[in-house]
């Protein structure tokens, strides 16, 4: 045996170690990215949701109302647009003056009428027009506190910092306190923030008119993105001619997959709203727009699922007397549904987390009110929380992160329902 053999047999020991180390490294690396990202995202859910959790609840404030018939009636006049049109407001000023007797001078009064929300109006209307029979009767109801009177009683605002940098002021703060400890401050159920559209207040604000509006988008996505991708990747894997032509047309869709989001809301904006002439604001522009930029994730993913089922499958068809139409329209694209679904709403998802496209074409608007039809202007959940991720008001912080959450568990579940999908309907060949 030469020295060389000898030398390559004690080397080899070596080496094997040597790679079982770099494997170990290696298998080490791998779990520290994964351990790294699980904890970069509980990292992001924790702070999204202990910024958000509050918005469920809301400061509500209890007054005895008088319901004076002098302010409703207007002249003994109780028809429902009379009713609709009285000065609530005055009803709730008053309560206050008899809640805080030694209240005197305009601006003291300015601010003792602070600590009810504006929009506390309405509530007290709708209880009206509900039973017109309390009036001229006294009950206590609870009734909508500001926004900053939330912030205090939730501990946004700090108490022992000097008076100039808060909003409240001692005053203001001492009658808080005596309202609570006549339990008659507390935090309830932010019912809402689920029921109500947007609006200038932030303790009214709510998401169901984008919710709504994202719905009324998601639609018309669907609707439009989805046959016809479906058709297209249906064509081009089966039907086509493969030549440079089709050639040309694939990588065109593949990079159409990765354009900008935002160049797609400058196409809705020059051809739909310019070109178009079609209404500005509105669910049908913008879901065309976003089904054109999910076309190319539905024809990928239906020419992927295509092609994974097996020839024979074809072939077999083919073998009992089955046309090229009947092969694809009775057997292979049945097959390969659960995996063009997957597909679609993946890329569903992506659509309902879009922002930009929708910014371009006007959805950025403030909308007070819940959308009624696919032509009514209204927003987007991404777009409110976009919205009030801008304003100032400190109420608005909460409500942007309980809307990230809301938004997150909407994408969880879509592509928690594309994995049941795979799980559930896929095919091993």
């Amino acid at each position: 045996m030469t020295d060389a053999v000898i030398t390559k047999k004690r080397a080899a020991p070596s080496r094997s170690r040597s790679r079982a180390r770099a494997e170990k490294r290696f298998r080490f690396y791998c779990v520290g990215a994964v351990l790294a990202a699980v904890a970069f995202l509980i990292f992001l859910l924790t702070s999204i949701t202990l910024s958000g959790y509050t918005a469920l609840l809301q400061t509500h404030v209890r007054l005895d109302v008088t319901y004076d018939a002098a302010v409703i009636e207007r002249g003994g006049n109780r028809s429902a647009d009379a009713l609709m049109g009285a000065d609530y407001g005055a009803l709730i000023r008053q309560s206050l003056m008899t809640k805080f007797p030694n209240v005197e001078g305009r601006k003291n009064l300015r601010r003792l009428f602070a600590l009810v929300s504006d929009q506390a109006r309405f509530e007290l209307r709708d209880r009206i027009t509900a039973n017109p029979d309390i009036i001229g009767k006294t009950e206590p109801i609870w009734l909508t506190a500001s926004g900053d009177v939330d912030m205090l009683m939730k501990g946004y605002m700090r108490r022992d910092v000097p008076e100039g940098e808060r909003r409240l002021d001692n005053q203001q703060i001492g009658w808080i306190d005596l309202l609570s400890s006549e339990d008659s401050i507390e935090k309830r159920l932010n019912v809402a923030f689920f029921t109500h559209a947007d609006s200038r207040t932030p303790e009214v604000a709510g998401i169901w008119g984008a919710v709504v509006g994202s719905f009324y988008t998601m639609v018309i996505t669907l609707l439009f993105a989805f046959p016809v991708g479906l058709m297209t990747g249906v064509y081009l894997q089966e039907f086509a001619t493969k030549n440079r032509w089709s050639r040309l047309v694939e990588v065109n869709i593949n990079n159409l997959a990765a354009v900008p989001s935002i160049v797609f809301g400058l196409l809705g904006l020059a051809v739909f709203l310019n070109f178009g002439g079609m209404p500005r604001s509105a669910p049908l522009v913008g879901g065309i727009t976003l089904a054109l930029m999910t076309l190319p994730t539905i024809i990928i993913a239906t020419r992927a699922s295509l092609l994974a089922i097996p020839p024979s499958i074809r072939e077999a068809a083919r073998g009992v007397g089955a046309s090229e139409t009947q092969v694809v329209l009775h057997h292979v694209v049945p097959l390969a549904m659960p995996g063009i679904l997957t597909g679609t709403i993946i890329g569903m998802a992506r659509a309902l987390g879009e922002t930009a496209p929708l910014l371009m074409i006007g959805m950025v608007a403030f909308i007070a009110d819940i959308p009624q039809s696919f032509t009514d202007p209204a927003t987007a959940l991404p777009v409110q929380i976009f919205l009030w991720a801008d304003s100032p008001e400190r109420a608005f912080v909460e409500r942007t992160a309980a809307a990230t959450l809301v938004l997150l568990a909407f994408l969880i579940t879509m592509n928690g329902l594309a994995i049941y999908m795979r799980k559930r309907f896929e095919r091993r060949w």
